[in-house]
């Protein structure tokens, strides 16, 4: 596999958003170990941008691993600074399964109570309506009625 090809200006912008990572894969003593690139492969699948620490003190070595890293991975290289490898992949589209059985969840809703007479304030009430209720005009909770359908549309059916 080759390495992805960016633009300077797609790099600067990785780069900065890798800023506040910390390393997810650390490369010890024994180097470049087939562990260690399953574990940049899936972590890669996780977030798509990683850090990798690397404990050579061989900047020679550390500069084999990063581009090993990025051909075996199919990744781009991002950034090379000290023992810190950066490397950047595309996150594969995720498959999102609609329940057909999932129903709406609770939502807080604020309501507004005027007093009868005319300088108070408003008593703001928040009431939790739950999926199968709605909220009245006057301020009330009410369960839905399932929508009504008349006979004789129900018989065409």
């Amino acid at each position: 596999m080759s390495q992805i090809q960016l633009t300077p200006a797609q790099r600067k912008v990785h780069r900065a958003d890798a800023h506040h990572l910390d390393p997810v894969v650390m490369v010890g003593g024994d180097g470049l170990t087939v562990a260690v690139k399953k574990e940049a492969d899936a972590a890669l699948n996780a977030h798509g941008l990683i850090k990798i620490r690397v404990f050579s003190d061989d900047r020679a070595a550390r500069e084999a691993m990063f581009q090993t890293l990025a051909d075996e991975l199919n990744a781009a290289p991002i950034q090379h600074i000290g023992k810190l490898l950066v490397l950047w992949r595309p996150q594969p589209e995720r498959e999102k399964t609609a329940d057909e059985e999932r129903m709406p969840g609770p939502r807080d809703v604020k309501v507004l109570k005027y007093s009868t007479r005319g300088g108070q304030r408003p008593e703001v009430k928040t009431l939790r309506v739950l999926g199968n209720q709605r909220l009245t005009s006057g301020g009330q909770v009410k369960r839905s009625k399932p929508k009504q359908i008349s006979i004789k549309k129900r018989n065409q059916s």
